[in-house]
């Protein structure tokens, strides 16, 4: 994962976008009861998609590298409007 960081040109956040990740993803576990904080996790992590697939345009990825990036980013859209 180092790697990638120094790729994307994003070392310094690397533990930034990690424990945010975390909590992103412990407000989608708690949103099975209080969906509210699962549809606000679930926007916070679209947020993070649209930057990692903007990110991996401007390195220049093929489509094939950026798709995972835009399949979450539509996966958290729905989870964020469609709710929980």
């Amino acid at each position: 994962m180092k790697q990638e960081f120094l790729r994307y040109r994003l070392a310094s956040q690397r533990v930034t976008v990690g424990v945010l990740q975390w909590l992103a993803g412990i407000g989608l576990l708690a949103g099975m009861s209080q969906p509210w904080m699962g549809q606000a996790a679930a926007a916070g992590l679209a947020l993070m998609m649209l930057v990692a697939s903007i990110v991996r345009i401007q390195i220049k990825d093929t489509l094939l590298q950026t798709v995972p990036a835009l399949f979450y980013l539509a996966l958290n859209i729905y989870l964020c409007v469609a709710g929980f």
